[in-house]
């Protein structure tokens, strides 16, 4: 008996991305003025679907992964918390970024308008899921939910590595938008394994922006068919990282086996296959790097490295694998085992010196999988050039007691050039989605360091910011009334406050 997953899913027609784009262009303009409330209630019943389809949707992103369960649980709770956060941002409402100049009729020689701005969704968005995280970066992921809490109306591409899986998260959104009288076509998916239904969606004229996640060379395309279009829209893309390490000299002569431990297990985790994946560590050349090296070395021999996400992605990891192998400069450290599964790889841990590194740009390339590059250096004006050498990252990581920190703050300054977060005594992997995080960087990490793909300020790469002069008061958006009836903060001639805007000392309407 066939299952779910064996089902085959065709490639859209144009017809059908026509369609699709155009219920969500139809959608949009209902959607745009919902208030936030309501945009809220609709997320928050995607995350109650998910949850209410948790133990059904596990076996199946099994099937299709190859990731483990208790790592798919983990990511399902996840996905549902920042569905949550964003909804919690939108009950909130300040995140519109309300600014009221209030007018000066009397200025002299010219009199003041009233002038008044807030964040408003731009449109229907194409979102290009992720293979690697299947829930938290996929249909329901941060591209989908923040463009939906921003506004806007989205038409997914499925990944072709998990099609079941993503029909299944896309029906739950269906009906939570159902279930919460949302429009119909606010949300809609194709699938596209082949560049042209692809291509054609991101020329579509009724997409305004892309959001993407996936390798550097899928990006690159994506932004530059973006880029010729007649009317050419933004793409934000995630491209990946080699999240350098650079670990400080006393900080490695006292705890270097301890992070050793801990590098090593972030480069193995689900076999290497994250963006934030640490790919290349730097430390000093003398006999405390040597011992974190055997340290790391021993933890990579005992590894068994598992099957990998797609067909693609494990053979892209065995050309990058054999072109390090043929480099005359970089020697191979250790080697872990690999198991009887279709498409499983093997650890590897690789060494270089500075000089090296820094005069081969092949080397400053992402290896997607569980791979990592050590790289000696034999003083700081080394480490230096190292970072000026480097390329835009997603994150960069330091390693250092209080004196090292003094003695390389010229370094750790020079840092916040190249990476969107920096990250101090721990590892990479691992994302927490808060307000505050940064999951973005110079490129090719992204295509736009100024936006972040994790978080609630990702929403921000879905809105445009709209003025209103010398409207009256009963035409304005109520997040910019002089009531202030939805009690969000605003800045108001300057000054940030929740007041009502007064004269004389009356609300005036």
């Amino acid at each position: 008996m066939m299952t779910f997953t064996d089902k085959k899913y065709s490639e859209a027609t144009t017809k059908e991305i026509d369609e699709a784009a155009q219920k969500a262009h139809n959608a949009f303009l209902v959607y745009r003025n919902f208030p936030g409330n309501k945009k809220a209630n609709f997320l928050e019943a995607i995350a109650s679907g998910i949850e209410a389809q948790r133990d059904f949707l596990r076996p199946i992103a099994i099937k299709e992964t190859h990731l483990g369960d208790a790592r798919l649980n983990g990511e399902i709770t996840r996905t549902i918390n920042q569905i949550k956060l964003f909804a919690d941002l939108l009950k909130e409402g300040s995140w519109v970024n309300a600014i009221i100049d209030t007018a000066q009729p009397e200025r002299k020689p010219l009199p003041k308008p009233d002038i008044r701005q807030m964040q408003k969704p731009i449109g229907v968005i194409a979102v290009f899921g992720a293979s690697n995280f299947p829930f938290a970066f996929a249909t329901a992921g941060g591209d989908t939910i923040s463009a939906l809490a921003a506004g806007c109306t989205v038409v997914y591409k499925a990944h072709p590595g998990h099609p079941a899986l993503s029909e299944m998260i896309a029906q739950i959104i269906i009906d939570a938008a159902q279930k919460t009288n949302m429009p119909d076509g606010i949300f809609s998916m194709i699938h596209a394994g082949s560049i042209e239904p692809a291509t054609y969606l991101i020329k579509h004229p009724l997409i305004k922006a892309i959001g993407f996640t996936g390798s550097f060379k899928a990006g690159k395309s994506i932004y530059e068919s973006a880029a010729k279009r007649d009317e050419p829209i933004p793409v934000y893309a995630e491209m990946g990282s080699v999240n350098p390490v650079f670990i400080l000299p006393e900080m490695m002569q006292q705890k270097g086996n301890e992070i050793a431990k801990s590098l090593a297990a972030s480069n193995l985790l689900s076999t290497g296959q994250f963006c934030t994946n640490p790919g290349i560590i730097i430390s000093n050349e003398n006999a405390d790097t040597k011992n974190f090296e055997t340290i790391f070395s021993d933890c990579i021999k005992e590894n068994t490295g598992d099957a990998m996400l797609t067909d693609s992605i494990f053979s892209s990891y065995k050309n990058n694998i054999q072109k390090l192998l043929e480099e005359d400069d970089v020697s191979i450290i250790s080697k872990g085992n690999k198991s009887e599964k279709t498409n499983a790889v093997e650890p590897y841990m690789f060494a270089t010196s500075a000089d090296t590194f820094i005069n081969n740009k092949e080397l400053h390339e992402e290896i997607f999988g569980t791979s990592s590059l050590h790289i000696t250096a034999k003083s700081k004006d080394e480490f230096m050039k190292i970072a000026e050498a480097l390329q835009g990252q997603l994150t960069i990581t330091i390693w250092g007691t209080e004196n090292d920190i003094s003695d390389y703050t010229e370094l750790i300054n020079y840092l916040e050039l190249k990476a969107g977060r920096i990250i101090i005594n721990g590892v990479p992997t691992g994302v927490e989605v808060t307000h505050a995080m940064m999951h973005g960087g110079p490129y090719p990490a992204t295509t736009d360091s100024k936006f972040t793909s994790v978080g609630t300020t990702a929403i921000y790469r879905f809105t445009r910011p709209v003025c209103y002069q010398n409207f009256d008061e009963k035409f304005l958006h109520e997040e910019l009334k002089n009531k202030n009836p939805l009690n969000i903060i605003r800045m108001i001639n300057g000054r940030y406050t929740k007041e009502s805007i007064k004269k004389n000392n009356e609300i005036f309407y």
